[in-house]
């Protein structure tokens, strides 16, 4: 037997060996049993046995109480767990089990296992004041196969080198899996194979994306790195352009019809998807009826067709820098489902009647069809308010008095206002930022928010309300959870570096203090790191059918309703709501959670996505700007650096800890700060510096700064 299948032989007989001692409930055996036990009788492989059993014992694994006796020294030797793996090629297994601590595997140990992947690890006795380091006995699921990145051709082969940091290996790419690729080309790389004795794993060209640099070529290489498919399948664009346009008289005929009540739209000046419309009414009793119309995705987008499970599996739109890439496909996006005007258009609605103070006295939910009259960009109805002329004035100072109403009503009870800056870029043709700017949120932002919050807020409660007691009725619901005591007291001490003080003497009072501090913080420098550490600091908003109420609103039970053309969970609500409103029975509630999770993972990969495409032009934009000098903000810090937020442009790069050469600078975590370490000087998040832009990387998105003296 060679060594090498030796070493692999003694790696699948301890774990054989160690599950013979969990499984006997950890009792004391010789080398004996434990074959026996394997059924494994011949003097050659007992003998291994022994060899194993004593080595484990060496290890700390194993003890030997009586002689020839072992038992297990800790019986969990064994753990799965999902790899992240570090800038050095060693990586951290974080188990699935939160209460065990992250096991370090040497690089040298990771057989082949890359970040994200799911693994069993065999874990090495803890020694003394040591974190537990281990080894991977078995990748049991890859998180990804393909990759984005850049061609390095030669005569004889090439080479692919991935644009994801924790990939460390290239891709090897034999001559004939080019695809048409060239040397320096974006492209996409699958993996088909990676052999046991090979350095690098063997891949294949699945997409030519472009020349580097090329603007469709990088935001294509984003969108193919987060998981988001460049084009949707035939049978999918085949089913969406079958469809049907004409509503027949049987559908009007089941519906509630709204086309001779005033309706408009408000949506952003280039959006073409409009998922939402906002109907008035005077009533004779001096109350206001408002209706949120939703577009009806569900009525066709068919459970169980291709066109479901394509956008179930894409799960929400990605809003990039430069263009938008819908959950389904544009004939519906921007066709069949948009609430354009002068359309008859196909509904779900809620429906309220307001009073004066904008309490809710009546309130219906179901489907309708509506014809919107007007559509608005935010600019147009923005000028409409602050002028208060212009077309359908009276009715959008109306309904802009009820949403102010709605929303001192939503802080009073504990409701958090986080206004974080957006910022936006001017493109010219091929898509190179020219400028940058901040989107400003005025009255008419504001007006469509709070009218959207109220139709989800009360589709939530009447779900929940609906199913009450032993009937609870199955639902997706969007969850916030209150934030971690410690996250929040972290913060509260750093805001007090600036002035403001954070009551966390009960939840009302603490939130009371977050939106007088947003509040105050506004259209100041500090402003974006304040409200970005206060966003860190809350909990993540998640979808699920467990958890119902929202911290950061202070509403006991919310969903998400109002947008089913850019997310799933909206079009999942919907049909819930349907069913539930016909008194259908409650749906498989594990089901729906797993449909949940899904939703908020793509959620996650969606953001992520935007922001590394915000970080892309940011670098674009600041390109021709190396040697430059510029007012900034400390953002962040790290052991290896400090981010800095230019103030004139909002773009975002690092000063590297190794390039302050006064002093040997080490990150004070707790105090949000780094500290040199003879002369003590102190960097703090949020101090004002002046940088210089010292190097640009397109390829990883990276921006570096120098500190000026």
């Amino acid at each position: 037997m060679s060594k090498k299948k030796s070493t692999n032989f003694n790696l699948v007989l301890t774990k054989l060996i160690t599950d013979v001692f969990e499984k006997s409930g950890n009792k004391l055996l010789n080398y004996k049993q434990v074959a026996s036990k394997l059924n494994l009788h011949d003097d050659e492989t007992r003998s291994i046995i022994l060899e194993v059993l004593k080595e484990e014992t060496r290890k700390g694994i194993l003890q030997e109480p009586e002689k020839g006796k072992f038992i297990l020294k800790q019986l969990k030797t064994f753990v799965t767990g999902k790899v992240d793996m570090t800038t050095d090629g060693s990586a951290y297994i974080v188990s699935e089990d939160e209460f065990e601590e992250d096991i370090y595997v040497a690089p040298r140990k990771l057989r082949n296992a890359l970040h994200g992947d799911l693994v069993k690890v065999y874990v090495y006795a803890k020694n003394r004041g040591r974190k537990k380091d281990g080894e991977v006995v078995e990748i049991l699921q890859r998180a990804k196969m393909d990759f984005t990145g850049i061609i390095k051709l030669s005569d004889r082969f090439a080479f692919f080198v991935p644009d994801d940091r924790k990939m460390l290996h290239d891709i090897f790419i034999p001559l004939d899996g080019l695809n048409g690729a060239k040397d320096g080309y974006k492209a996409i790389a699958k993996i088909i194979d990676w052999p046991e004795d090979a350095k690098n794993p063997i891949g294949e060209i699945t997409h030519v994306l472009g020349k580097q640099g090329e603007n469709n070529a990088e935001m294509n290489a984003i969108l193919a790195d987060y998981g988001f498919p460049l084009a949707f399948p035939e049978e999918v664009e085949k089913q969406a352009e079958s469809i049907k346009e004409d509503i027949s008289k049987d559908e009007i005929a089941k519906r509630k019809d709204f086309r001779e009540v005033l309706t408009f739209t408000i949506d952003p000046a280039d959006a073409k998807d409009f998922d939402d419309a906002i109907s008035f009414q005077n009533l004779k009793n001096g109350n206001i009826e408002v209706g949120i119309h939703i577009a009806d995705v569900s009525h066709y987008v068919r459970t169980g067709t291709a066109l479901d499970k394509e956008a179930f599996e894409r799960g929400t739109s990605v809003y990039l820098v430069d263009r938008v890439i819908p959950m389904l496909p544009e004939r519906l996006s921007n066709g069949l489902c948009s609430l354009r005007p002068n359309e008859d258009k196909l509904c779900f609605s809620a429906v309220f009647e307001l009073d004066k103070e904008a309490n809710v006295i009546e309130q219906w939910f179901g489907r309708t069809i509506i014809n919107s009259d007007t559509r608005f960009s935010y600019e147009d109805a923005q000028e409409v308010l602050e002028n208060k002329s212009g077309k359908h004035s009276e009715e959008l100072l109306k309904l802009n008095e009820l949403a102010y109403k709605l929303r001192d009503r939503k802080f009073k009870h504990g409701a958090i206002s986080f206004e974080s800056v957006e910022i936006k870029f001017r493109l010219d043709d091929q898509g190179k930022p020219l400028g940058v700017y901040v989107k400003e949120r005025k009255d008419a932002h504001k007006l469509i928010e709070d009218f959207m919050l109220l139709a989800n807020k009360k589709v939530a409660e009447f779900i929940a309300k609906k199913g009450k007691g032993n009937q609870k009725l199955t639902f997706v619901y969007r969850s916030h959870d209150s934030p971690k005591e410690d996250a929040l007291l972290s913060f509260s001490q750093f805001a007090s570096k600036f002035g403001y003080k954070i009551d966390m003497s009960s939840g009302r009072e603490t939130a009371r203090s977050l939106n007088f501090l947003m509040a105050d913080v506004e259209g100041k420098k500090e402003q974006n790191v304040l409200t970005q550490l206060a966003i860190r600091s809350m909990a993540k908003a998640v979808y699920t059918t467990k958890k119902h109420s929202h911290y950061g609103l202070a509403f006991d039970y919310y969903t998400h309703f109002t947008s089913p053309i850019r997310r799933y969970p909206d079009v999942m609500v919907h049909r819930l709501l349907e069913l539930y409103l016909a008194e259908g029975k409650s749906v498989n509630e594990e089901e729906f959670e797993k449909m949940s999770i899904h939703a908020s993972q793509m959620e996650k990969k969606a953001a992520d996505a935007e922001r590394a495409s915000v970080k892309y032009k940011q670098a674009e934009y600041l390109q021709n700007n190396i040697g430059e000098e510029f007012n900034g903000i400390i953002s962040g810090l790290t052991e290896w650096g400090m981010y800095v937020e230019i103030i004139a442009n909002k773009c975002e790069g690092m000063i590297r800890l190794r390039d302050l050469n006064d002093d040997f600078y080490v990150l004070d975590e707790k105090n949000y700060c780094i500290i040199g370490q003879r002369r003590k000087k102190k960097y703090q998040l949020g101090d004002e510096v002046t940088i210089m832009v010292k190097k640009v990387d397109l390829s990883k998105r990276q921006i570096d700064f120098t500190l000026v003296k």
